[in-house]
């Protein structure tokens, strides 16, 4: 049995999967986590008698969820209960409401009231893009990046215009629908994840069947009800977790990571024959490694295009909002003013779209009985400046006001407890790179092999894994990309003879 040692560097999604696979095949696992408790950006806590989720909070693909588990004889129903949300979501334009519906003929017929024709388009779109979805979820996105070779795929090659890499996903929605408020509906997973649409591939429209037809789902009790599961997966392979551990340094030698340094104010030092890194990439490259060992210089870093950053509040109210979905998104403003402020200005939006997450409309654990937990989110440029208690409250002012005139009843009043986060504490409590939420925007040049690699280029035995290498930035691709990692480790190690 091989029983190399391995330490991975932080207990997010992508961590405790790169762990259970490697555990699951023999390797001697251990994960040193910076907090306190697993999950990484999807961490939650409590307070005042609410728990709140404090990162993702929507459940899009159901099946990778399920061929995670599958692989350890496992399934979701194991561990948390789903419940697929009907209405998906409810969008909030300027004048009017509308509702997203769970069935795939309602939201044709919503459709056809919006553009006549409309519905036949729809289903030419999500025959395209269920055929990306295919391709993209089951092929591209377990390719390790390494190679060109990799791609060299009967299926990949006869589909390759098909999966629409060289076009952009904008075009591909504006040549077939001409209303624009379904033109919003479907860019609205890339402007919110990863990029403008007009500088998305349309292979992402991958998106849209994950939304239209897989479905948008809650795990009853909350979101991290999956981090709880993988971390039991993780510890039923073997895997030891060490808590409250800030690695401060990977020592190198001869080429070979050897062990890691944690906590700098003492000389804690645990040794490793392998190293995956499944923090911040960035953070990972240019204070824990000395430069001679870096793979990236910082202009690289400087040009990689990132997804957004995140304004975010975690707020208790002491009533029920009438009328309130599970999932809201506030396109009532200029939905391409917004983009631009956030990929092209990079300012702090002028008035922001933003979302709103409700669990307590879905499961009565997360607030007091007859009260309301919220999430609010405002996607914001990346490595944006002073986000000071002043800024956090005017942003606060501002989209409260907006769901007070939509939902027509007070808000502000009724709040018994707020806590935001912002760039800033995405830095101090995560290491991201410019403070970013979601990775590198999924653009054609930081696609596959054009993504920092997953596989240190100067130390043999130093890999990485999570949003900002293959394949991207969402909870799904972070479960996938601990496992391909994993399986880069394991040959590297078959082939080199246990290296």
């Amino acid at each position: 049995m091989n029983k190399n040692k391995v330490v991975v560097i932080g207990a997010g999604f992508a961590g405790m999967s790169v762990a259970s696979f490697l555990a699951k095949d023999g390797f001697d696992v251990t994960i040193l986590e910076k907090h306190s408790l697993p999950g990484g950006r999807a961490r939650k806590f409590t307070a005042e008698g609410f728990t709140f989720d404090m990162g993702p909070s929507w459940y899009w693909m159901p099946d990778v969820f399920e061929r995670y588990f599958n692989q350890f004889n496992k399934k979701v129903s194991d561990y948390y209960h789903l419940e697929r949300l009907n209405p998906s979501y409810r969008i909030y334009w300027e004048n009017e409401e509308m509702n997203i519906p769970a069935d795939y003929n309602q939201l044709k017929e919503l459709f056809e009231q919006l553009e006549p024709g409309s519905s036949k388009q729809l289903e030419l779109f999500i025959k395209e893009a269920a055929y990306k979805y295919e391709v993209g979820i089951n092929k591209l996105v377990h390719k390790p990046g390494q190679s060109l070779t990799e791609f060299i795929d009967k299926d990949l090659i006869n589909g390759l215009f098909r999966l629409d890499v060289f076009n952009s996903i904008q075009t591909h929605i504006r040549k077939l629908f001409k209303n624009e408020k379904i033109r919003q509906l479907l860019e609205f997973p890339v402007l919110f994840l990863g990029a403008l649409a007009e500088n998305t591939p349309a292979l992402y429209s991958l998106m849209n069947y994950a939304d239209i037809v897989g479905g948008t789902w809650y795990p009853q009790k909350g979101m991290y009800e999956i981090v709880n599961a993988m971390h039991k997966v993780a510890v039923d392979q073997g895997v030891k977790f060490i808590f409250n551990q800030d690695v401060s340094e990977i020592i190198v030698e001869n080429g070979r990571a050897t062990g890691v340094k944690v906590n700098s104010n003492d000389t804690s030092y645990i040794p490793a024959d392998i190293v995956v890194g499944a923090a911040d990439y960035h953070f990972i490259e240019t204070k824990l490694l000395q430069k001679k060992y870096q793979s990236y210089s910082s202009k690289y870093w400087e040009t990689r295009t990132m997804a957004p950053s995140c304004l975010l509040y975690y707020v208790g109210l002491n009533k029920k909002l009438k009328g309130l979905t599970h999932h809201s998104l506030f396109f009532d403003t200029s939905f391409a003013v917004h983009g631009h402020e956030i990929y092209t200005d990079k300012q702090w939006p002028t008035n922001p779209l933003f979302y709103v997450g409700a669990p307590s409309v879905t499961d009565n654990t997360v607030a007091p009985d007859g009260n309301e937990n919220l999430f609010l989110l405002i996607p914001v440029a990346s490595d944006l400046k002073g986000d000071d208690e002043k800024l956090r409250n005017k942003y606060f002012d501002i989209i409260i006001e907006r769901m007070e005139t939509h939902l027509k009843q007070s808000i502000k009043s009724c709040v018994i407890y707020k806590k935001s986060f912002a760039v800033s504490d995405f830095i101090s409590e995560y290491n991201a790179f410019k403070g970013n939420a979601y990775g590198l925007a999924n653009t054609l040049l930081q696609t596959a092999i054009l993504k920092p690699s997953c596989k240190s280029k100067k130390v043999h035995n130093l890999f990485y894994t999570g949003q900002l290498t293959v394949p991207g930035p969402g909870v799904p691709p972070s479960l996938i990309s601990g496992e391909v990692v994993a399986k880069e480790v394991i040959k590297t190690y078959r082939n080199c003879n246990n290296a």
